[in-house]
């Protein structure tokens, strides 16, 4: 059976871009990855295993989101999927293939230079992660760097007076079972899933310097930046609300309903990711 190349997008995200998406898929044809075709998520449904051929190339150029959606369907799968770097962040694809454009790693695809792994992802009972989990009041920051992606200066100004309100005030999350850290807890709580482990990032704003350095962080679109503690690598680690209130959680970006505490656990993906860095 002829090889197919089957491109997965989301087309109601801020990231879409038509005229790379139409690049891709001419690339792939240069490429020799045969017939292409795209699928455009919400307009389609996310693919299934049985509507997928394994010898299919199937690819993602969209935001951690939709990857999330889109590979967590497809466990069971023989075949493969591509991540490409589609969305704001990409930490996926930059897991897999390095800090790299999408046309630099369909070439190495196409020159031989990927294999097939399975690597790990974070595991909780509102589902898995595969770029990474965050918890806490602070998670409300969230919905103002999106508002600052879509230059929704209103959506800003408001978000922000929320968001700070709910870090100042909200319940803490603590680690606990080990318990790591303060044990009064943080604000936000981020893990990321690495080879060895989960890698906890709790950030805190103890004072009014260190709320505008945060807000400086969120500012450069990278939370990162912020003032943070670090631990792990950790195979486990449960999130405890000090007020016994359910905790905000963001899987990959996306809200989950979660209770007071949640487990984050290391798990294998289950289905093969194509990467195509030496260590990837």
């Amino acid at each position: 059976m002829d090889r197919t190349f089957t491109l997965v997008v989301n087309c109601r995200s801020g990231s879409y871009d038509r005229e790379a998406i139409d690049a891709i898929l001419e690339h792939a044809t240069e490429l020799g990855c045969g017939a292409t075709r795209e699928i455009r998520i919400p307009d389609d449904d996310c693919p299934a295993p049985d509507d997928l051929d394994e010898n299919e190339l199937l690819a993602i150029y969209a935001g951690d989101g939709t990857v999330n959606a889109t590979v967590t369907g497809l466990y069971g799968w023989n075949g493969a999927v591509l991540i490409l770097p589609g969305g704001t962040m990409n930490l996926l694809s930059k897991r897999l293939h390095g800090d790299t454009d999408w046309r630099t790693i369909m070439e190495r695809v196409g020159t031989g230079a990927a294999r097939r792994i399975r690597p790990n992802i974070i595991r909780t009972g509102q589902g898995d992660a595969l770029a990474g989990v965050m918890a806490g009041p602070g998670t409300s920051w969230n919905e103002v760097r999106e508002a600052m992606r879509d230059i929704d200066m209103g959506g800003i100004a408001a978000g922000t007076v929320a968001a700070f309100g709910e870090t100042t005030g909200g319940a803490r999350i603590a680690l606990v079972d080990p318990a790591v850290g303060r044990e009064e807890g943080y604000p936000m709580i981020e893990a990321f899933p690495a080879e060895q482990g989960l890698d906890v990032h709790a950030y805190h704003a103890d004072d009014a310097g260190e709320f505008i350095v945060q807000l400086g962080a969120l500012v450069a679109r990278d939370f990162r930046n912020g003032p943070h503690d670090t631990y792990g690598p950790l195979e486990r680690v449960h999130l405890q609300s000090d007020d016994d209130a359910p905790m905000g959680l963001l899987l990959d970006g996306e809200p989950a309903p979660a209770g007071p505490r949640e487990e984050l656990a290391v798990a294998r993906c289950e289905v093969d990711l194509l990467a195509t860095m030496a260590d990837g």
